[in-house]
């Protein structure tokens, strides 16, 4: 019970926040500022901790063909797993149309701006000034310069001994931040489901219900079987025990914030007590926050099918289903990644598509709808995707070896 005492204190505390935003409804807005804490927290802390976390994982692994195997094992894990989240939602939106019965008053969207998605690739990966790094809204450029200077680190040898003592150092100390944060936790979940229930109930009971009525089942069917069924392969009877044992913390913390950049401290603290090796799970989770997105492939295949059903096409033909999987894969792991890439997603899906601008509302509501519950798909993917990592890297033995000291 020991290892379940603060799960069961959170899981309280959310149920405890939803019962009063369902009673309260917008009157639960008072609450916003106790939950915004919490978030702004762990927003705080996340860029020094990726830095630290991703520089010296890299630091410490001497062979480059591990590096190597490691991040080609994560981009092959991270597509594969994102295709499977693709398949399944659309044998969902086939057998269930998310859009049956569903009118809706379509307005132009006022943000709709046309983009360069080269420029964006560019922006995401590289900023013009080191300041800018010290910011979440540049992750990807952020992790771009940590696995440089983890590399930088490990090529000059004995020169770089200090410095690597140094990130290292850096990790145990923010990774201790952590701990502290999470002691603020419960209250500040509470507060979150409160607002969040209290804010999002009317618009989950009108005209979107039938499409929430299918993602929210299916997303946490997802999270149940997809992911034991991959920590089972990953790590056995064992991989499957320690897995769930230890996820539920960093689940509640990714579908009360709706970010998995602020879900990478607790994910990494829960990678750590699963023994996933450091260098992978540093790696892995930082990255797969970035660019891995199981719960936004479901979202993208939902989007997709509620225009289709809206506009009166044709879902089911095999042509848009392999259109549709390639465009969940692109706004759930590259467009991911780049600054307001959620918004470009959309612009790609409704233009790809060739809907009018009008019906970019309705996927941005969706989205908004159906995001904490992704949001969880999304963060706890990145932790079992760690575990599949470990077991290609390793070999299936790998979780008999001592856990990370």
């Amino acid at each position: 019970m020991k290892a379940y005492r603060f799960t069961i204190l959170l899981i309280l505390s959310i149920t405890l926040g939803s019962v009063c935003g369902v009673v309260w409804g917008k009157e639960t807005q008072w609450m916003k500022p106790f939950g915004d804490i919490f978030l702004n927290l762990m927003f705080t802390v996340v860029v020094p901790l990726v830095f630290f976390s991703i520089s010296s994982a890299v630091a410490s692994i001497e062979n480059g063909k591990r590096l190597g195997k490691i991040m080609a094992s994560m981009l092959t894990v991270f597509v594969i797993t994102g295709v499977i989240a693709s398949l399944i939602m659309i044998a969902g939106v086939i057998v269930f149309p998310p859009a049956k019965g569903l009118v809706l008053e379509m307005k132009a969207p006022e943000n709709a701006e046309s983009f360069s998605v080269s420029q964006q690739i560019v922006n995401a990966l590289t900023v013009s000034d080191f300041s800018m790094l010290l910011s979440k809204k540049n992750m990807l450029a952020l992790i771009v310069f940590s696995v440089l200077t983890g590399w930088a680190v490990s090529h000059t040898k004995e020169k770089g001994k200090a410095f690597g003592e140094f990130l290292k150092s850096g990790n145990e100390i923010f990774l201790q931040i952590i701990h502290y944060i999470m002691y603020y936790a419960p209250v500040g979940l509470f507060a979150y489901f409160a607002f969040l229930v209290g804010d999002l109930g009317p618009q989950l009971l009108g005209s979107m219900a039938r499409a929430m009525a299918l993602f929210y089942p299916l997303s946490v069917l997802y999270f149940f079987i997809a992911f034991s069924i991959y920590a089972f392969w990953a790590g056995g009877k064992n991989g499957f025990n320690r897995f769930w044992k230890y996820i539920l913390p960093p689940s509640l913390v990714a579908l009360a914030t709706g970010s998995s950049m602020a879900t990478i401290p607790s994910n990494l603290d829960a990678a750590d007590k699963i023994g996933t090796p450091k260098d992978i799970s540093e790696l892995v989770i930082p990255i797969g926050a970035t660019i891995h997105m199981e719960g936004s492939c479901l979202s993208a295949i939902l989007k997709i099918a509620v225009l289709f059903g809206i506009f009166g096409k044709d879902f089911a033909d095999p042509y848009t289903i392999l259109t549709a999987t390639g465009v969940a894969i692109l706004s759930g792991t590259v467009m991911s990644g780049i600054p307001g890439g959620g918004f470009i997603g959309e612009i790609l899906i409704v233009s790809l598509f060739g809907f009018p601008p009008e019906a970019l509302p309705v996927i941005t509501a969706i989205g908004t709808l159906v995001d904490p519950t992704a949001t969880m798909v999304n963060a706890i993917g990145d932790n079992v995707a760690g575990m599949m990592v470990a077991r290609i890297v390793e070999g299936k033995n790998w979780m008999e070896k001592p856990l990370n000291g």
